[in-house]
C-alpha cells in the first residue's frame, strides 16, 4: 500500500508522464521520451492540451515581440514562423485533407472518409492551407503594432482551440475507430469545465473579444454533427485552424 507521500508521488509523476505526451503529440518542443506507451495516454494528457496551448502561444508572442524590433510585418512573419514550427503544421495537415475531402465529396459523407483516408494532398487542400496561412500572417501583421500589453493575450488562442478539441472529442461521436477513438476515451467533464472557466476569466479580464471562442467553439461542434455525424482527427486538426483565425480576428476587432 502506498503512502501519502508515496502516492502524491506517483500522482505527480503521473501528471507529469500525461504533460509530456501532450507536448509531444501537439508541439515539436525537444522533451524527454515517453516508455511504455499505452493506448489511453492520449486521451489522459488531453487534460493538458490548453496548457500546451498557452506554451504554443507564448512562443508566438515572444517570436513576434522579437519580430517587433525590426517592423511589425517581420513581427507577424516571425510569429507565423513559429506558430507552423512549434506546432509542426499538424493542425494545417488536418485542414488540408478537410479540405480535400468536402471539395470532392460533393455532400456524400462516404466519399468524404475515402478521400479523408487519402494521404495524398489535392488542390483544395494546397488552397486552404494557403489561405489559412495569408490569414494568419495578415490577422498577426495587423495586431502587430499593439503595444505588449494589448497583445499578450494573443497567448490565449491556441488554448481556446485545443480546449475546443477535448470538448469536441467528447461530445462527437468518432466518425472511425482510430487516433480520434481512442483520444476521446478518458476525457473527463471536470477538466473540461476548469480549463473552460479559467480561460473565460482571463479572457473577460484581459481581451472579452476572445470570449467569442464560447460561441465558435460550440458552433464548430454542431457543423460537425451536422454535416458528418461526428468527427474525426483531421477534423480536430481543421478547426483548431479554423478557430485561431477566428479568434484572431475578433482580437484584432476588440483592440480596434
Amino acid at each position: 500500500m502506498l503512502t501519502g507521500g508515496e502516492h502524491r508521488e506517483s500522482r505527480s509523476a503521473g501528471a507529469g508522464r500525461r504533460l509530456l505526451v501532450a507536448l509531444q503529440f501537439l508541439t515539436r518542443l525537444p522533451t524527454s521520451p515517453v516508455t511504455g506507451l499505452r493506448s489511453d495516454d492520449l486521451s489522459r494528457s488531453a487534460v493538458f492540451f490548453p496548457l500546451v496551448g498557452l506554451m504554443i502561444g507564448a512562443v508566438v508572442l515572444g517570436a513576434m515581440t522579437a519580430g517587433a524590433l525590426v517592423n511589425p510585418s517581420v513581427a507577424a512573419l516571425a510569429g507565423l514562423v513559429a506558430w507552423v514550427a512549434i506546432t509542426g503544421a499538424l493542425h494545417l495537415d488536418g485542414l488540408g485533407d478537410v479540405a480535400d475531402g468536402f471539395g470532392a465529396a460533393h455532400r456524400d459523407p462516404e466519399r468524404f472518409r475515402e478521400v479523408l483516408r487519402d494521404p495524398h494532398a489535392g488542390n483544395f487542400a494546397i488552397v486552404a492551407i494557403a489561405l489559412q496561412i495569408a490569414a494568419k500572417l495578415v490577422l498577426l501583421a495587423s495586431l502587430a503594432p499593439l503595444d505588449g500589453g494589448a497583445l499578450w493575450p494573443l497567448i490565449l488562442i491556441p488554448a481556446w482551440a485545443r480546449w475546443g478539441a477535448m470538448l469536441w472529442a467528447r461530445t462527437l461521436p468518432a466518425l472511425w475507430s482510430g487516433t480520434g477513438a481512442s483520444f476521446a476515451a478518458a476525457i473527463g467533464w471536470p477538466g473540461i469545465a476548469a480549463w473552460g472557466a479559467a480561460l473565460t476569466l482571463a479572457s473577460a479580464l484581459a481581451a472579452p473579444a476572445l470570449l467569442a471562442a464560447l460561441i465558435v467553439v460550440p458552433a464548430a461542434g454542431l457543423f460537425w454533427r451536422w454535416r458528418l455525424g461526428g468527427i474525426s482527427g483531421d477534423c480536430l486538426g481543421a478547426s483548431i485552424e479554423v478557430t485561431e483565425s477566428i479568434l484572431l480576428l475578433a482580437l484584432l476587432i476588440g483592440t480596434a
